[in-house]
């Protein structure tokens, strides 16, 4: 563990919540829009998903958007099936470490995120694990489509420094998104970037295990 820690901020995807981009490009492919990974990836996206995740527009507007280029028909149910089939599940170990780990730090969860996807990991949650929503293992949650900012963007740091009450040198950052560290690291943010293939548990907080 990094000396002088005493806040850490999570990402979601891809560091709790177990995510694969690619069955959501497929699943889109399949329906009509070949070109959705030029839309949206983990390293970028377009403008359309940006407003997406900061709010600016709702599930409604999104679903007709995609409909509008999609090569086929396509349902609203269609949409946000396909929309959502990146997220898999929690690991339980996961969730235990955010318990232990609650005894000690500060935790606060940061994620890009948006509407959709927000009613669909917590369905996960409830269904696998009984537990209503992700923010019960947390101090303070900030979710882009709810705040109106979003990674990498500075300002969704400096809000969370700012209204926690924390100090640069003493938080912790965890992201698998690259872009997000650079961020982070620039504010004096301590960091750990969980490249492909880690875990916290395995690679992070093993002897909390």
């Amino acid at each position: 563990m990094i000396k002088g820690i005493k806040h850490i901020i999570f990402d979601l995807g891809g560091v709790l919540l177990n995510i694969d981009y690619a069955l959501t490009e497929k699943a889109f492919v399949d329906a009509g829009i070949a070109n959705f990974a030029d839309m949206y990836t983990q390293l970028g996206q377009s403008d359309l998903f940006d407003r997406l995740e900061t709010g600016k527009i709702g599930h409604e507007e999104f679903v007709r958007a995609i409909t509008d280029l999609c090569a086929v028909p396509i349902s609203e149910e269609k949409v946000i099936q396909c929309w959502n089939a990146m997220l898999l599940d929690f690991p339980l170990r996961r969730l235990q470490l955010l318990q232990q780990l609650r005894l000690y730090y500060d935790l606060v969860l940061l994620s890009n995120t948006n509407e959709i996807h927000e009613a669909a990991f917590n369905k996960i949650l409830e269904s696998d694990r009984g537990i209503p929503n992700i923010g019960v293992f947390f101090d303070r949650v900030y979710f882009s489509h709810r705040v109106g900012m979003r990674k990498p963007n500075r300002d969704i740091f400096e809000r969370i420094l700012e209204e926690c009450s924390f100090k640069p040198e003493h938080t912790l950052f965890i992201d698998d998104s690259p872009q997000h560290i650079a961020t982070a690291r620039e504010l004096g943010i301590q960091t750990i970037y969980l490249e492909k293939g880690m875990t916290i548990e395995e690679h992070i907080f093993k002897s909390l295990n």
